[in-house]
């Protein structure tokens, strides 16, 4: 395979990946249909939210209808990066704001920028954390139940670790206290809902944790989808056990593919672009997981992944605490194993993963020596052009030795004129005489090509890459280059490897589909974010500084031999 070929397999991968993603957008199934069953069988969740059968057979259901008829009030409670809203009607979470990830890039017309609110209560962007009890037995809470609140705002105080809020039901002589702990640092937040059973029979029911959100709005042109970074991204449910790892479900998936299962040790999420929520119950716990479509025949839907806590018991006069933790915040792949097991994977590097991942760790590593990220993408080109000097230089050198055998394949062609088949065996021929091998571009562009894709998933998906700059014009290095420099700086690189490039053996469609190679990857890479066009420009310039030195050193011991 000569390096035509390769620029041609390349290009057609590429396209291939952008309307294979671009399909998916715009011919994904819809949302489940009014008369499409969420699960069957009485152990399945509910379309209305009822939770399902792990409770005792009387369980009465739970709806998980969004956006409650009548609010309750409302009470902040924050640390140093995360401020929480909290509804008294159920105690519920309905706003997260992530303080250290403003929404939009700091500028000097907007300095601060509000910042990213993760959970939001608005019908459009509807994602909230819920909470509840369910008993069959006895009054218990859901996320509907009226909680009392002391005051309206906590906030974690100067040289404190931690902040708690405390919410208060009581109804039959049943007491239950629902508390939310923040830590100093941390995107973790404790709950616990502590039953005190002053009646005088014993209390048994369910604790239950679910995220509910809205589909997110869809772009309405190829152009938009291809312009943001968000939308090829996942965006959906997940969860993990340590018996099948880390499994997801698309919103569009929910009504033929329904969670339900029980095991310890996981954890329910769901996921978008940089940052995530997910709900983790004790690791020794055997909780029941499901996901249900919420009103699937209205004009707003929403989705929802539920996880029940095992049968409690409260005797009379006792009391019983069940805990959970709920994660909101960014994907930090270095630190959310330490928090659950299999939780860093909610960076969801798709089919990549296997390659994304040790890229990340390796520019993470490079970003701590040099500061930057655009400088550490260029380290990162500089390191793999190091590993594979040896593999580029027989390719480069090869390419020059065909380069030189052109006037002799074109008299070759004038021999035999359309007899293809002579051609090819007098070509084979002179190339083991001259002792060339076309194919030395296999190996290279074989290497390429995934680090390709999975640079392009870091670039993606990393939060640590969100609003990164690195010179000059470039103020996001997750983003496509604002004024197109990279890619056209890409175009120059491509058009000087053509010059160098031999055209032995090409058909005339090759040579024609060469000529609008350029403009072909212009256009590709002004989508491209820019992290992965400085990546390609500078692994394009060292590659033909490496193609131009090697191609002299041939000819120039070619000139030697003949003198």
């Amino acid at each position: 395979m000569n390096q035509t070929r390769t620029f041609l397999l390349f290009a057609l991968m590429a396209v291939a990946y952008l309307l294979w993603m671009a399909w998916e957008k715009d011919y994904a199934l819809p949302p489940a249909s009014a008369g499409t069953p969420v699960a069957a069988g009485s152990a399945a969740a509910a379309a209305d939210g009822s939770v399902p059968g792990s409770a005792p057979a009387a369980l009465p259901a739970i709806a998980g209808s969004a956006a409650p008829a009548a609010a309750g009030q409302l009470v902040t409670v924050s640390n140093d990066v995360l401020r929480l809203t909290i509804d008294t009607r159920g105690g519920s979470v309905v706003r997260a704001d992530l303080l250290a990830y403003p929404a939009t890039p700091v500028t000097h017309e907007h300095p601060n920028p509000p910042p990213v609110r993760l959970l939001d209560d608005t019908q459009e962007a509807y994602f909230v954390a819920q909470s509840g009890l369910v008993s069959a037995t006895g009054p218990a809470p859901d996320h509907r139940a009226p909680f009392q609140a002391a005051q309206t705002r906590y906030a974690l105080a100067n040289g404190q670790g931690e902040v708690q809020a405390e919410l208060s039901w009581e109804q039959g002589g049943v007491k239950v206290t629902k508390t939310y702990t923040l830590k100093r640092g941390s995107y973790v937040v404790d709950m616990s809902q502590r039953i005190a059973n002053g009646s005088a029979a014993t209390w048994q029911g369910n604790a239950y944790q679910q995220l509910q959100r809205a589909p997110r709005p869809q772009h309405t042109s190829w152009l938009q989808n291809m312009t943001d970074p968000s939308a090829a991204s996942f965006y959906g449910a997940a969860w993990y056990s340590p018996e099948d790892h880390f499994q997801s479900l698309k919103f569009d998936e929910f009504a033929k593919e329904p969670l339900q299962q029980s095991f310890a040790g996981g954890w329910a999420a769901m996921l978008q672009h940089y940052f995530f929520a997910a709900w983790i119950p004790p690791a020794q716990q055997t909780d029941s997981y499901s996901t249900a479509v919420v009103n699937s025949g209205s004009a707003h839907p929403t989705y929802l992944i539920r996880t029940v806590s095992p049968v409690l018991n409260v005797a009379p006069g006792q009391s019983a605490t069940s805990e959970a933790r709920l994660y909101v915040g960014p994907k930090l792949t270095g630190t959310l194993d330490t928090v659950a097991p299999g939780l860093a994977l909610a960076t969801n590097y798709g089919m990549f993963t296997v390659i994304a991942q040790p890229m990340h760790a390796l520019l993470s590593w490079l970003h701590k020596i040099s500061g930057n990220w655009g400088v550490a993408i260029i380290l990162l080109v500089l390191i793999i052009k190091g590993l594979t000097w040896k593999l580029t230089a027989a390719q480069y050198r090869s390419s020059a030795k065909m380069r030189k055998l052109q006037p002799r394949v074109a008299a070759l062609k004038e021999r035999y004129g359309d007899d293809k088949q002579k051609m090819q065996m007098a070509m084979m021929e002179l190339y083991k005489k001259e002792k060339v091998n076309p194919m030395t571009g296999c190996l290279p562009v074989l290497i390429t090509i995934p680090i390709f894709y999975g640079l392009y998933e870091v670039l993606r998906e990393s939060v640590e890459l969100r609003q990164a700059p690195f010179v000059g014009w470039i103020h996001d290095l997750s983003m496509p280059d604002p004024y197109f420099v990279l890619p056209a700086l890409y175009t120059l690189v491509m058009l000087g490897q053509q010059y160098l490039m031999p055209a032995t053996g090409m058909d005339p469609a090759q040579a024609k589909m060469m000529k609008f190679m350029p403009l072909i990857f212009a256009v590709l890479f002004a989508f491209f974010p820019a992290g992965l066009c400085l990546y390609y420009v500078v692994n394009g310039i060292t590659g033909l500084a490496q193609q131009w030195y090697i191609t002299r050193q041939v000819e120039n011991g070619e000139a030697k031999a003949k003198a």
